[in-house]
């Protein structure tokens, strides 16, 4: 499916502003192209505390501000609360990736997600989280909508982008865009274990900020 061939989505209520929760650019890209084609103005919360090290996590913020703004959208930046997010994950260490740290860890974005929306007029929220093959729907849907469930009026909007070929178009979106490549899902444990992956099958560690979409010949999903 091509870019003219994108679904025209009503959001929840109808309304025509929403709160986009964001992970990174090439997981927002293909979420917000469609949006804006929709009529749906989405503004940007970008709070993702789990992300390590801190020259991952600006490697991401930096590059998902930075389209925000050629596409002329509003983006805001969370707090980098890191000690917060261990201390919520504490325990858990050693939990699989999709299992209970990962839960934990969209609960407490979602929820910050959530009073932002709450804070700022907004009656719906979302994420592009969800676009990622590697992420449990199920699992992310019910924590934005447990998040929601906290305000009165307030609604998670559980739309599957990966329908009509969305996740094909992130990839093509990303490789147009040039987007950092991350090839872990963003916390210390997730590339600890990556890492371990790796090596048992002779490939090296990750290498942080060395890769980027349509720079190197590699096509790989995105984490």
């Amino acid at each position: 499916m091509n870019t003219s061939e994108r679904p025209k989505l009503e959001a929840p209520g109808g309304v025509k502003e929403i709160l986009l929760h964001s992970c990174c650019a090439p997981c927002e890209g293909e979420v917000l192209e469609t949006l804006l084609d929709s009529g749906i103005v989405p503004t940007v919360f970008f709070y993702n505390p789990n992300i390590h090290p801190k020259k991952e996590y600006e490697l991401r913020k930096v590059e998902d501000k930075k389209f925000c703004e050629k596409l002329g959208l509003t983006h805001h930046d969370g707090d980098y609360d890191v000690r917060n997010w261990f201390e919520r994950v504490k325990g858990m260490e050693w939990e699989p990736e999709r299992g209970i740290r990962c839960t934990t860890c969209f609960d407490m974005r979602f929820e910050r997600t959530a009073l932002f929306a709450r804070e700022h007029g907004f009656t719906v929220f979302t994420s592009c989280l969800g676009i990622s093959r590697w992420k449990n729907m199920n699992q992310i849907n019910g924590c934005g909508e447990r998040a929601a469930s906290r305000y009165e009026g307030m609604t998670y909007w559980t739309y599957n982008w990966r329908k009509f070929g969305g996740s094909q178009r992130m990839l093509e979106i990303s490789k147009r865009e040039n987007f950092y490549q991350q090839e872990y899902c963003g916390c210390v444990y997730s590339l600890r274990d990556t890492n371990k992956w790796r090596l048992s099958k002779g490939r090296k560690e990750i290498e942080i900020g060395k890769n980027f979409y349509g720079m190197n010949g590699k096509e790989e999903s995105i984490s």
